[in-house]
């Protein structure tokens, strides 16, 4: 006999009702114009640029990968150079784990060299904008060497316009915050979630990517969040909690 299929998350925790409301106060306050998305010509580039983002600052990723890319202006160089010469350049760069990530930029590079041949991710953009393409692509990239859920999610909606749902760790506190998931559950539960209760188009989970993240960091911070600016105060059980404590 088969297995019995779980049931999808959000029947197992329905979203609540005031959460087409929830998303829109958040494009409302934090992307009320959308910004262009960050779009490489080659998705390789992508994949490399989310990878330094990984535990560092925006404008430490940001630096490592100017320096990165003027010291190899091809990846072949990268990859002829070696994790020590890759881990030197991102050291020079600043910011921490320079080694794991050049061991991570090493290994992609070397098994797209010995899969495919070329150094090149742009057969990603060959799927068809469908859910089976999206789900091909997203094959695709989980099959790469150090390439986790997170960075897959991120390059889908960033770099493949396609309508992935990645979330970071300010989007999964401000949703444990407001009870739209359970305390308990893990980040890739979590996500998994986001992506069976958003809406499966582009704008919409780019908008709420962006505006989750950004009310995470500006608004519902880890300590000593502002819950008297907050626009989801209202459907919030912790901001009473947080507002005595204030008190």
């Amino acid at each position: 006999m088969p297995p019995r299929s779980r049931p999808p998350l959000t029947e197992q925790w329905p979203p609540p009702a005031f959460f087409p409301d929830y998303l829109r106060r958040l494009r409302e306050a934090y992307v009320p114009e959308l910004p262009l998305p960050r779009r490489f010509p080659e998705p390789l580039g992508g994949v490399i640029r989310t990878i330094l983002s990984q535990q560092n600052t925006r404008r430490v990723a940001g630096r490592q990968w100017e320096v990165l890319t003027a010291t190899y202006p091809r990846w072949e160089a990268a990859l002829a150079d070696g994790p020590d010469g890759i881990a030197a350049t991102l050291k020079g760069a600043g910011g921490g784990l320079s080694r794991l990530k050049a061991d991570y930029i090493y290994g992609l590079l070397a098994h797209l060299e010995e899969t495919r041949g070329e150094l090149s991710l742009r057969f990603l953009r060959d799927f068809p904008l469908t859910p089976q393409g999206d789900e091909e692509a997203r094959r695709a990239l989980a099959a790469l060497p150090g390439v986790g859920h997170k960075t897959v999610a991120l390059v889908l909606l960033f770099d493949l316009g396609r309508a992935a749902m990645p979330v970071d760790g300010n989007m999964e506190r401000a949703a444990k915050r407001l009870e739209l998931v359970p305390a308990g559950w893990s980040s890739d539960r979590v996500e998994r979630w986001y992506d069976e209760a958003a809406p499966r188009d582009w704008e919409t989970r780019f908008a709420l990517h962006l505006s989750g993240v950004r009310h995470g960091r500006v608004t519902c911070r880890p300590q000593r969040p502002l819950c008297g600016e907050c626009v989801l105060r209202e459907f919030c059980p912790a901001a009473a909690i947080f507002e005595l404590e204030e008190g």
